[in-house]
């Protein structure tokens, strides 16, 4: 097993690089939160290099024990804040830009994703922190994307460059998130204000549900680095994706078109089930994990790398963090945001 003490030094890091995992910097002992975030502001500079070599760095040994030490961290490591828009999962909102990381079901695995791939400006980074390690699993997985671009088969790739992917949400209080959550807001017009702003298509129905159309580029550019990646929510949020028990329920119950979350072609073409699980074995394939324990913390490039989670027992504890906002404009999407399929 690799120590501090023979961790190789790059930057003034001892960083850790084995496959399955993710970089790990192993961190002098600090006994505060303030020295911690005085070495973490003396390495930014290294860990972001780590950070567009690597995707993903696990910094641990710090002192994080509740949201404000996460907070002094997160102030050291990011300079701008950023914020979540669109909202598709529950979060406990603990003040000051710090969040759950999610309030789902412990039994429920969450698969890799970019966060906000759907906006048109989202997080450029996000900070995970471990306040209550778990006793099994949870780890926060992730993901590079620059080899998930390389690993998909020639043709889903070309199809996706040229058409890009759309994302249909029915909002309903009775599945996923209602519309006035989503958008923070209980006045319609607000709404319809935000989604014409955002390129976002949007049709109410009788019963106050809202149903939204967006269509998004599927490969962009990361803006520092210069590399293509594969940034989609498209198998995500594919009905495909579903356990099956789960999905026959969905559709039985609003219809094959009627899930809170519904994903096709860019050009409105509903994928085979083959495509899909093709794009779901790159996401496997790419995959790193590592168990967390308290006071770690890891930074996430959000453009080079996907984030999920693992279903896990016992108490976890794992806060988030957004920053360095990011326009999708300044990341030459391959297809240009619109509120209809491509080609209409």
């Amino acid at each position: 097993m690799t120590t501090f003490a023979d961790a190789p030094v790059l930057g003034g890091l001892n960083v850790i690089r084995e496959p399955g995992r993710p970089a790990v910097v192993i961190t002098p002992g600090h006994g505060s939160a303030e020295a911690a975030a005085g070495w973490l502001t003396e390495h930014r500079a290294a860990v972001r290099a780590e950070l567009h070599r690597s995707g993903a760095v696990l910094l641990r040994g710090l002192p994080i024990h509740d949201a404000a030490s996460f907070a002094t961290a997160r102030d050291a490591l990011v300079v701008q804040r950023a914020g979540y828009k669109e909202k598709a999962t529950p979060r406990t909102d603990f003040g000051e830009g710090v969040f759950s990381s999610t309030d789902l079901p412990a039994a429920q695995p969450i698969r890799l994703h970019n966060e906000n791939s759907y906006t048109l400006d989202f997080p450029g980074v996000l900070l995970f922190g471990c306040v209550t390690a778990p006793e099994e699993g949870g780890a926060t997985t992730v993901g590079d994307m620059r080899e998930a671009l390389r690993l998909l088969p020639d043709g889903l790739r070309t199809r996706f460059e040229e058409a890009g992917w759309l994302l249909v949400r029915n909002y309903s209080e009775l599945a996923g998130l209602p519309w006035y959550t989503t958008f923070a807001t209980q006045d319609r017009a607000v709404a319809e204000a935000y989604c014409d702003e955002n390129t976002i298509g949007y049709e109410w129905l009788d019963d106050d549900s809202l149903i939204t159309r967006q269509r998004r580029s599927a490969v962009i550019t990361h803006p520092v680095t210069g590399e293509r990646v594969w940034f989609n929510h498209f198998a995500f949020w594919n009905s495909r994706t579903l356990d099956p028990d789960v999905r026959e329920v969905l559709e039985e119950t609003y219809g094959p078109d009627g899930l809170p979350f519904s994903t096709y072609l860019g050009d409105g073409t509903r994928l085979t089930d083959a495509e899909v699980d093709a794009v779901n074995e790159v996401y496997d394939r790419v995959t790193v994990r590592e168990s967390w324990q308290q006071g770690d913390l890891m930074l996430v490039d959000n453009i080079l790398c996907a984030h999920g989670r693992e279903a896990f027992t016992g108490d976890r504890k794992i806060l988030v963090a957004m920053g360095e906002p990011v326009a999708l404009a300044d990341c030459s999407p391959a297809t240009q945001p619109s509120t209809t399929v491509h080609g209409e």
